[in-house]
């Protein structure tokens, strides 16, 4: 497994880097070299954030958890880690062959979540993409009262998304294909 540790306005010592490797070590035995995982540490306000990214072959991971203390909030992001791959387990040992790296964490977790509780898709819509800029997505969606648009960049004439982000801000999706 290859561990990238990254500060943002905070220096990560020693110790932590230690206990970052130790925690993300358990998914080391099952996933091996395949998984590149990303952590950034951040303060934010009293408290401290930590993100985490493991990236396993081409399925992604993602954990963003904010404790006052960094080493809970490693703990708690792994435990998020590990919650989202049991809860796409049945998801998962039905395209077995998209997952064969996860087959053998899987044997070693407990049984949990059940069919019915999977989510689903319930409701399909299509649309025109219309070609505009970002900053008409943005004002479109905000129009629109959504928390993201699927637009055509007229510049790129590729397919991109803005959306809210938590903090008040505008995110911008832009897909290389």
């Amino acid at each position: 497994m290859k561990i990238n540790i990254s500060g943002k306005g905070m220096k990560v010592g020693d110790r932590l880097q230690q206990r970052i490797e130790e925690k993300l070590g358990k998914f080391n035995r099952f996933f091996g070299d395949d998984v590149i995982a990303n952590v950034k540490v951040r303060p934010e306000k009293n408290q401290k954030c930590i993100e985490v990214t493991l990236k396993i072959q081409k399925h992604y991971y993602r954990s963003e958890t904010v404790a006052d203390d960094v080493f809970t909030a490693l703990d708690q992001a792994v435990d998020v880690l590990e919650g989202q791959i049991r809860k796409h387990k049945t998801r998962i040992e039905k395209r077995i062959h998209d997952y064969a790296y996860i087959k053998e964490y899987l044997k070693t977790q407990p049984q949990g979540v059940l069919d019915e509780d999977e989510p689903r898709i319930i409701r399909r819509k299509s649309f025109d993409i219309t070609p505009m800029d970002p900053e008409e997505a943005v004002l479109q969606m905000e129009m629109l009262g959504h928390s993201f648009l699927l637009y055509l960049d007229m510049e790129t004439d590729k397919v991109c998304v803005v959306y809210k982000r938590k903090d008040g801000n505008y995110g911008l999706i832009e897909p290389i294909y």
